[in-house]
């Protein structure tokens, strides 16, 4: 099992590197070039600045088991096809059970936006959202580990 994180715009890499750490999962993150990130325990993976670039990558170096950190509904339909584990920065872990529903939702709201021209504002993250991250990603952890 390894983790891998789609790091772009992912607000939970220092939490998810920690609990890498602990468990001693291997962590490699896939960013493109126009972001910043160094640490010495994860792989990092810096890619072109094309559309979808970073997601072509993690695909491509998920395995059955691994675990994919992403916010993209399309990303981790792709890992559950790979069997492998998935989950977003918020603890919502992506199942064949939901996952049509999210991709479904994700198209009409795209069509509303283009539509009506409105774009939703994402709320500040806070500390609880973290706090909560961890927790179910820590318990998702120890499930994948027979703990």
């Amino acid at each position: 099992m390894k983790i891998l994180v789609d790091a772009d715009a992912c607000p939970v890499k220092d939490i998810v590197l920690k609990v890498a750490k602990e468990y001693n999962i291997p962590i490699i993150m896939i960013k493109n070039i126009c972001h910043e990130l160094y640490d010495d325990y994860a792989q990092i993976i810096t890619v072109d600045q094309g559309r979808d670039m970073a997601d072509i990558v993690l695909i491509n170096n998920t395995k059955d088991g691994d675990v994919v950190i992403t916010q993209d509904y399309g990303v981790a339909a792709l890992a559950l096809s790979k069997r492998a584990v998935a989950i977003n920065q918020n603890g919502l872990v992506y199942t064949n059970e939901n996952i049509d529903e999210l991709l479904m939702r994700r198209h009409t709201n795209q069509q509303n936006r283009r539509k009506h021209k409105k774009y939703t504002k994402v709320p500040k993250r806070t500390k609880e959202d973290n706090k909560r991250f961890e927790d179910k990603f820590r318990k998702l952890i120890k499930s994948m580990l027979g703990m």
